[in-house]
């Protein structure tokens, strides 16, 4: 290649470029007192909105921005002519475009920006995984500074789908707290007719190379996961979770979470969202009226009701942190853990693995609530972005013709009795479905960890419902050197404790640790191997797992201090969720829990603990601003008061 035969064969009519046009038709629609009284920014706009072609009739009438995470570039029949990182943002802009329509037949003028969003799945293994939590803080951040460049906004609608991009989103709202705004959840991929799920399928590398797959098998079922092109992953992850809680927290419209990517439904929400958010503008509605501490407790109990993924511990309390609420904390998700059940039967934890898009067509949020409310826990006074209480919300799901509709359908097309995907409380204890998550605390996680205690294999269970495992670790100071272990037959075996340090915040940008997980799920002998972490884990991951482990090593916590042939104690009674991680000495030198405090307490830090080699600057500066901030347990946000608190002491310190 040079720059000669770049420039050869050029196309007809290359040089016919010009430097004049006509410019628009028409006029602003501006009065005398306006063009005196209006910032100069608000009649620049309108000469921007004309030149891009919109009707210039209607430029006054009042502007709503819709923002969203869309990635990807197709064609108008959905073809490709770029990919998007993951299919939950590539069909975005079909939603942008059924709100948009919706607020342009208002008489309104819609617009649409964009701050896609990375895919936790593709990056699983690599250093892309470095940036996928600190890129959350980041992109909320974006999508506020847009929402401000848009002065004249009436409404913000913010369309989402996925892991990130989601939590992102509803930051970017919450923080909003003086308009109106409503979030439109981007629905659920399709499951294939033949084939496996989207958290399945990751673990085809690691089942080829344990014998447990065959070549042709693993190509086949790599390639046919996604039966549709739009939509969060089909488990209950991180995706789904984010989306169940933007309908709890009365962000998004009754019954609007997991619908069916591509489907009639999944676009009429977009169009109802509009509406709704047109109309909260006009009554008053704010998001502030909408996001409250009792708000954020009703996502807490739907989060525990639904079985959610582990990862909404950091992102709800950033939710709540934006919005001006109380954040929760350990001991609020404790408690509330052990009041609610579990009601939902769905991937990846069952007890019947059916796909989110079941969950919806069974009812979704709404029929869950239905069921929390004759128990009492719900909060039925808060306002929602459809106008009314929840409670108002409620009466009229009961008997309304979608909760008809689509149990229907779910029977017609799955022949599936939607009590079997949303059961009663009293089913549910019939089927002895436990509440789904744990927080042990110990001498290795002083400030606690987290396991979904309800997805640890029932076999390795004692009679009595506890979990107990008591072994010498082996120490792994980066995920990769573990996931190495995994692959070599014979490092690790039945009876191990892995303990994968490093792994938080400081270390890799707190990254995701799935491909352990779901590698120890898919093995014949991982259900008898138990994983502790200071990293987070992927939302469809299961097993005896203890992640979030604080403080993280690197911050001098205690996980960072264990060697190779440390004894430790794991306890979860997986009825009562207490639990306990203890360091108690060493096949020569056992100790209490006291004394492995103590000890702990003496060590240094593992000398192979250390930030990875290829943590980007940009995440060693997000994970140093949120340490200061609270840390994990406290949704790794920024605390900007108590930045600035440290950075003025640290320059007077250092005399600058």
């Amino acid at each position: 290649m040079s720059i000669k035969n770049l420039y050869t064969n050029e196309p007809q009519g290359i040089y016919d470029a010009v430097t004049h046009a006509d410019g628009p038709k028409g006029t602003l629609p501006l009065t005398p007192d306006m063009l005196k009284t209006l910032p100069s920014g608000n009649i620049f706009g309108m000469t921007m909105n004309a030149g891009e072609g919109w009707n210039t009739d209607t430029l006054a009438n009042g502007d709503v921005m819709i923002i969203s995470t869309k990635g990807g570039l197709r064609n108008p029949d959905g073809s490709p002519i770029a990919v998007g990182l993951h299919q939950g943002h590539y069909e975005l802009d079909i939603q942008v475009a059924e709100a948009a329509d919706e607020i342009k037949n208002m008489g309104l003028v819609p617009y649409a920006a964009f701050v896609s969003d990375p895919c936790d799945g593709r990056t699983q293994g690599t250093i892309g995984m470095f940036d996928s939590l600190p890129y959350r803080n980041d992109a909320a951040i974006v999508m506020k500074r847009l929402i401000r460049s848009l002065p004249t906004r009436k409404a913000v609608i913010g369309i989402a789908s996925c892991d990130k991009g989601l939590p992102a989103t509803m930051m970017a709202l919450a923080s909003m707290h003086d308009i109106a705004t409503v979030l439109v959840p981007g629905g659920s991929t399709l499951m294939p007719n033949k084939g496996e799920d989207l958290g399945t399928v990751q673990t085809i590398s690691v089942r080829f190379a344990n014998g447990e797959l065959s070549y042709e098998d693993a190509i086949r079922l790599g390639c046919s996961s996604c039966a549709s092109s739009g939509g969060g992953c089909q488990f209950f992850g991180t995706a789904g979770t984010s989306q169940v809680i933007g309908e709890s927290l009365g962000l998004a419209l009754t019954h609007s979470a997991l619908a069916p990517s591509g489907s009639v439904i999944w676009k009429d929400i977009a169009r109802k969202s509009a509406i709704a958010a047109v109309e909260m503008e006009k009554n008053g509605i704010t998001t502030k009226d909408v996001l409250t501490d009792h708000a954020i407790e009703n996502a807490m109990i739907l989060h525990a009701a639904f079985g959610g993924s582990t990862n909404l511990l950091l992102h709800l309390p950033a939710i709540a942190y934006a919005a001006g609420c109380r954040r929760p904390t350990v001991e609020d998700w404790a408690r509330i853990n052990k009041e609610v059940p579990r009601l939902v039967s769905v991937l990846p934890i069952g007890p019947v693995n059916y796909p989110t898009a079941a969950a919806f067509l069974a009812g979704g949020v709404p029929e869950v609530m239905l069921h929390l409310r004759k128990l009492g826990l719900l909060h039925e006074d808060v306002m929602t972005v459809t106008g009314s209480t929840l409670g108002e919300n409620l009466d009229w799901w009961e008997n309304s013709e979608r909760r008809q509709a689509c149990r229907k359908r779910l029977q017609e097309v799955d022949n599936l009795d939607p009590n079997e995907v949303i059961f009663s409380p009293e089913k549910a204890k019939e089927k002895g479905i436990g509440s789904t998550v744990t927080f042990p605390v110990g001498n290795i996680a002083p400030e606690g960890a987290v396991v979904k205690s309800t997805a640890i294999d029932p076999s390795v269970i004692d009679d009595d419902h506890v979990f107990r495992h008591t072994a010498k670790v082996k120490v792994f100071t980066s995920e990769k050197a573990a996931i190495t272990a995994l692959k070599e037959p014979g490092r690790i075996v039945a009876g191990d404790i892995m303990v994968v340090m490093g792994g938080g915040p400081l270390g890799t940008g707190m990254e995701e640790t799935y491909q352990l997980t779901s590698a120890l799920k898919n093995l014949p002998f991982g259900k008898h191997v138990s994983l502790i972490t200071d990293a987070r884990f992927s939302g469809v991951s299961t097993g005896a797992c203890f992640g979030h482990v604080g403080p993280e090593a690197l911050a001098g916590g205690p996980i960072g201090k264990l060697r190779d042939g440390d004894i430790v104690e794991i306890i979860v009674d997986t009825v009562k969720l207490e639990g306990s991680l203890n360091f108690i000495g060493t096949e020569d030198q056992p100790m209490t829990y006291e004394e492995g405090a103590a000890e702990l307490a003496k060590r240094e830090t593992n000398p192979d603990v250390r930030p990875d080699e290829d943590l980007p600057d940009d995440t060693r500066l997000w994970a140093a601003l949120q340490d200061v901030s609270g840390g994990a347990w406290k949704g790794t946000v920024y605390d900007v008061d108590q930045i600035i608190k440290v950075l003025n002491a640290g320059k007077k310190v250092l005399g600058l």
